[in-house]
């Protein structure tokens, strides 16, 4: 059954925190694994989650800035992975799965956003690779600790899909390259991967949801010119986000509400945001949001699905 994108009336909205749907939810003896989960919106859900009883394991391509942005927050612990690497990604989930623990919350949220053109792997455009392929192959091979978990799966996509639909005739940009096309075909890819997952996970107890955390700063927009935040109206011109945006801690409310909240039970699939499921969107406007058709078409999520286990030799759902 494909989730109905009609809002249900949480509660919650633009302004919650992560704490605030968290409120009176106890994950004390739960594991969560967080990637991206020390810095911007991951670092706000790791403290969250934790503070809440979970144990974080917090994935990251750079250990020691995770460890020290990590140092303070009881109940965590780092290990290295470089999502642009499906031999790191193998001995990640290699290590963690020999621990034994069943996983009761997968938060994919690291990513990259208009990069310059990068390749990894074989060849991969770097946005593709690293924010869909690299947690695709995660989720694949840490499939024994998820169902054993009965877990729940959130892939961070964003409203950049309004952009692009997948590129099914050049995923990889060989034709040129636009550094704002390929963040929305992952973030497209984000979704859909959620929607597939769901469907394929079901019989084993896993869920899946694909969140829009809303618009934010965060180190995520590194690669991307101070000026350029003043021209495409994301801050005022003394610096201060502009109106519309959230703070992090409101920026991470979604992704942990998606996790964890008894409100979704029967929602699997479903592309959220403001701490609910999302509406089709009405409009062209990223800072309303809402979800264009191509990211919940089921079709095109099974044929992602099936060119994502090609790329990466997995496919263990």
């Amino acid at each position: 059954m494909i989730t109905k994108q009609l809002g249900t009336g949480t509660g919650f909205g633009a302004h919650s925190t992560a704490d605030d749907v968290l409120a009176g939810i106890d994950l004390t003896g739960t594991t969560a694994l967080v990637t991206g989960g020390y810095s911007g919106l991951g670092l706000e859900a790791t403290r969250a989650l934790a503070r809440a009883g979970a144990h974080v394991v917090v994935p990251a391509r750079r250990p020691t800035t995770a460890e020290h942005a990590l140092r303070d927050i009881p109940g965590t612990e780092v290990h290295a992975l470089d999502l642009a690497d499906l031999e790191s990604v193998r001995v990640f989930c290699d290590g963690f799965l020999e621990t034994g623990r069943p996983l009761g919350n997968l938060i994919n949220g690291a990513g990259v956003m208009a990069c310059p053109e990068t390749r990894v792997g074989p060849g991969w455009e770097a946005h593709f690779a690293v924010n869909h392929l690299g947690h695709f192959a995660l989720a694949q091979r840490l499939r024994p600790a998820l169902t054993a978990g009965g877990a729940r799966v959130v892939s961070i996509a964003s409203s950049g899909h309004f952009l692009s639909d997948i590129r099914w005739d050049d995923l990889h940009f060989r034709t040129g390259y636009d550094r704002w096309l390929a963040y929305a075909q992952s973030k497209t890819a984000n979704a859909l991967f959620a929607l597939h997952l769901d469907r394929l996970g079901t019989d084993v107890g896993v869920h899946a949801f694909a969140v829009h955390p809303g618009s934010i700063l965060t180190p995520l927009q590194r690669h991307i010119p101070r000026e350029e935040w003043l021209t495409q109206g994301w801050v005022t011109p003394d610096g201060e986000p502009a109106d519309g945006f959230k703070t992090p801690e409101q920026g991470a409310a979604t992704a942990v509400w998606a996790a964890t909240s008894p409100l979704l039970d029967g929602h699997g699939g479903a592309y959220c945001q403001d701490c609910d499921i999302a509406e089709p969107a009405a409009t062209d406007d990223m800072l309303i949001g809402g979800v264009k058709p191509w990211a919940t078409d089921p079709d095109a999520a099974s044929r992602l699905w099936e060119l994502s286990s090609r790329l990466t030799g997995l496919n263990a759902f």
